[in-house]
């Protein structure tokens, strides 16, 4: 007999073989599709009239919304849960129209405050306050926004914890009452896994660090001096780290209150550790700085609910991952397979049994921007087989789908998922 989604997806997790590959688009912020390809894919499939807009839910990175109708089109098995919030600090509400660069009816949220350069790029306010510097870019003719560095001069004797701890707060009864609501209904109204993205727990992941939702941000905000720090103030972004933990599991506590076993999987962090070509830290740099508080972390979820660990990195990890798996995390996303070292086959074969791999399903660098649609039902077809062999797989493709990708190679990705189901 065939499997709900739910029984699906928890059936891949727990490694054993589902009736078929489960899938996910759009359950998180790393495994969606930007709001161009949603609309045109709805287009394709007749699903809206021309000119209908999509919602764009994730405005940093313009991705669309993924609704009921196109999860049941397309056979996906996830849904995600997440805050009021987005990463720019305002509430996706209050939806109003809005047009991409290449034409794309939009609708953005009331807080999608904007305003056009002399160079013809599109800036973006934190909390939509154009009062205070914006905090993201949008390049002339781009599809998403770059992150503005706001970097304040860093007086080394005045350098205080507290400015980069400026977002991590407890939980307010509202927010969690939100939360409560929206896992309610979601687990009476529909039949997906649900994916719970609550935040709090990405040390050093470096889409933050800039602080997009901070109208004055603190504290080591630029990239570089990001990164340089965690070897130069080594001490500095423990304590950081330290403090976000303690921080985060008291949410964490809260929020399983509020949730509890509604939800199947929980986005702990998307802090990336690899490049094209290797890691750019090494296991003993993981190993000191960052896998104390991501034991803690998933000691406790796993000690305290049934939710199953999820850690994005992309790039060259394969070191790392016997790492990611000490740690206790249960799901590696997004399965960089294009990147070096890092075969579906050598994967599945040295980690299948003690992690499940969310992602992998396509290459989004260049068989599904630039191939044939013969090259991605291929390639899908082979990593299904790959990954999917055994349990342990959830497909997605490697990273979010990209605004040019071409519509025909997007169904056909989805076409060679059909087949399976047969």
């Amino acid at each position: 007999m065939a499997m709900t989604s739910r029984e699906r997806v928890q059936a891949a997790l727990a490694h054993q073989q589902p009736d078929r590959v489960p899938v996910d688009f759009g359950a998180t912020a790393v495994t969606g599709i930007a709001a161009s390809a949603v609309y045109r894919l709805r287009q394709a499939l007749r699903m809206d009239p021309p000119g209908m807009p999509v919602k764009v839910v994730e405005p940093y990175q313009m991705l669309g919304e993924i609704a009921a109708d196109l999860r049941q089109t397309l056979g996906v098995d996830c849904v995600g849960l997440g805050g009021r919030k987005n990463m720019f600090g305002f509430e996706n509400t209050g939806w109003k129209p809005w047009t991409l660069f290449d034409g794309t009816p939009v609708l953005v949220p009331a807080g999608f405050n904007t305003e056009p350069a002399p160079n013809g790029d599109i800036y973006m306010y934190p909390q939509g306050d154009k009062s205070v510097p914006p905090s993201g870019r949008m390049p002339k003719n781009g599809f998403y926004f770059d992150a503005i560095v706001r970097q304040p001069p860093i007086k080394e004797p005045g350098l205080d914890v507290e400015d980069n701890l400026e977002e991590f707060e407890p939980i307010s009864d509202d927010e969690l009452e939100y939360l409560r609501q929206q896992a309610d209904d979601l687990d009476r109204n529909t039949s997906q896994a649900v994916v719970g993205s609550f935040g709090g727990t990405s040390f050093g992941d470096i889409a933050l660090v800039p602080g997009l939702m901070l109208k004055h941000p603190r504290g080591i905000r630029d990239i570089e001096e990001w990164y340089v720090s965690t070897v130069s103030r080594h001490s500095y972004i423990a304590e950081v780290f330290e403090r976000q933990c303690e921080l985060g599991i008291k949410n964490l506590a809260r929020i399983h209150q509020a949730v509890g076993d509604k939800v199947s999987v929980v986005f702990v962090t998307g802090t990336d550790f690899g490049t094209q070509l290797r890691p750019f830290v090494s296991p003993t740099t993981y190993r000191l700085l960052y896998m104390p508080v991501h034991k803690r972390v998933n000691e406790w979820i796993h000690t305290h609910t049934n939710w199953k660990t999820f850690i994005h990195s992309c790039g060259s990890i394969m070191p790392l991952i016997p790492e990611f798996i000490e740690a206790g995390f249960d799901i590696l996303n997004p399965v960089q397979c294009s990147a070096a070292n890092m075969s579906a086959e050598d994967l599945k074969k040295r980690f299948g049994r003690d992690i499940v791999f969310w992602g992998g399903g396509i290459d989004t660098q260049q068989t599904l921007p630039f191939g044939t649609p013969q090259e991605v039902r291929e390639q899908v077809t082979e990593r299904l087989q790959i990954l999917g062999q055994g349990g342990g797989f959830i497909f997605n493709a490697v990273h979010n789908i990209q605004a040019t990708v071409p519509i025909g190679n997007v169904l056909a990705m989805f076409d060679a998922l059909r087949v399976q189901w047969s």
